[in-house]
């Protein structure tokens, strides 16, 4: 791939490389098993100038595009995806400024987010509203010059770290869509209220949380874009280009996996030889192998196509999406067969990466969804043909 890649492609790939070598893995299974967030990478991250890959120079990011964040991400969830994670999410939460904010609302809150002072988190999904996000019931009303929020969600990624966050809600239910409307909250915001932290099976050091909005009043200053009604073209524009970095996080575990089990199997004696001299451990490696490098292009090139200014990016995102990340689930599951029963234990680290894959299959859009979405464009096409 290296001659595939730029020397820009190639500068992010070994600095994000030598920080997930340095400063992710030696503390993976320790925050696996505590919880705890990884703030001693995020500091890593800052003094590289990493935390603004994807931001626009304009506001002190690196403006380094898309393909250069998604080879950041998967070096990093090649070491942990929890890690990845909490790095990714950030760039998931500033995404709807940086398409659609305003030129005051990109100049207060980017450079904050590009220098990693501060993080910011994305509060779409609510306990009724998942792959429904149209249906949400949190409710914005106009004030004066403020609007005041009420509602609940769910699944707020980064939730404890974040000081931002990105709030999707409803001024019209009777709209629909059309209704929902997007705002920025500071995390003091009297009426913001942080929630329950879930219990995970995996990316453990992840804290997702519920968040409470009672009586939240913002100034109408932080109505994303400054007009009502945008919010779900808002949320639907960022994640179109966010799913080829989390699909980023489903190749870094995958590729992660691979790595284990390949060193794993040379080293692994059974019968007198290596077991990695067994075809029939080499055929499952060599299938591994494959459908971890075709996943990579895909990713790339999906990134690559943001980068472009593509029009219509929905069909190459949402394939990379479901292609990259059921290959890591399939990818990690494997390896932990590779493994035999220690790959059962916790005693070895394969077992976190079967449990760190899983979720890459459902958050941003589940697979089935993504599938739908793959399915409308390829009929729109056909009739349009």
């Amino acid at each position: 791939m290296d001659e595939l890649l730029t020397k820009d492609n190639l500068h992010y790939r070994d600095l994000a490389r030598d920080i997930a070598e340095k400063h992710v893995k030696p503390i993976a299974a320790e925050l696996d098993r505590t919880g705890e967030y990884p703030w001693s990478v995020v500091n890593a991250l800052k003094e590289e100038g990493m935390m603004g890959v994807w931001i626009p120079k304009d506001y002190g990011g690196a403006g380094a595009g898309l393909l250069n964040l998604c080879i950041v991400v998967e070096q990093i969830s090649r070491k942990c995806g929890g890690i990845g994670c909490t790095y990714v999410v950030n760039a998931l939460g500033s995404l709807p400024i940086v398409l659609a904010g305003t030129e005051e609302q990109k100049k207060k809150y980017l450079p904050d987010i590009a220098s990693g002072k501060k993080l910011i988190a994305f509060c779409l999904s609510e306990k009724n509203a998942g792959s429904d996000a149209g249906s949400l019931k949190a409710r914005a009303e106009r004030d004066g010059d403020d609007y005041v929020i009420n509602g609940d969600k769910k699944w707020t990624t980064n939730g404890e770290a974040a000081s931002i966050y990105s709030v999707f809600a409803t001024v019209n239910p009777e709209r629909g869509t059309r209704g929902v409307t997007a705002f920025i909250v500071e995390r003091e915001t009297p009426g913001f209220e942080l929630g329950k932290r879930e219990d995970l099976m995996g990316i453990r050091c992840v804290p997702v949380n519920e968040t409470h909005f009672r009586n939240c009043r913002v100034s109408a200053s932080e109505l994303l874009g400054g007009a009502e009604g945008r919010g779900f073209k808002h949320a639907m524009m960022t994640l179109d280009v966010a799913r080829p970095f989390v699909a980023a996080q489903g190749l870094g575990i995958a590729q992660g996996a691979l790595d284990l089990a390949l060193e794993y199997t040379k080293e692994r004696q059974q019968f007198g030889q290596s077991i990695a001299s067994f075809q029939g451990i080499q055929f499952m490696l060599a299938d591994m192998a494959t459908q971890v490098e075709a996943a990579r292009h895909l990713v790339y090139t999906a990134a690559r196509a943001v980068d472009a200014g593509v029009k219509d990016v929905s069909k190459i995102s949402a394939m990379c999406k479901v292609f990259a990340t059921d290959t890591a689930m399939k990818v990690s599951t494997d390896a932990v067969q590779l493994f035999g029963g220690y790959g059962y234990c916790r005693d070895y680290p394969i077992e976190k990466y079967m449990r760190d894959a899983k979720i890459t299959q459902i958050y941003e859009g589940t697979n089935q969804i993504q599938r739908m979405v793959i399915g409308r464009a390829l009929i729109k096409e056909g009739a349009s043909a």
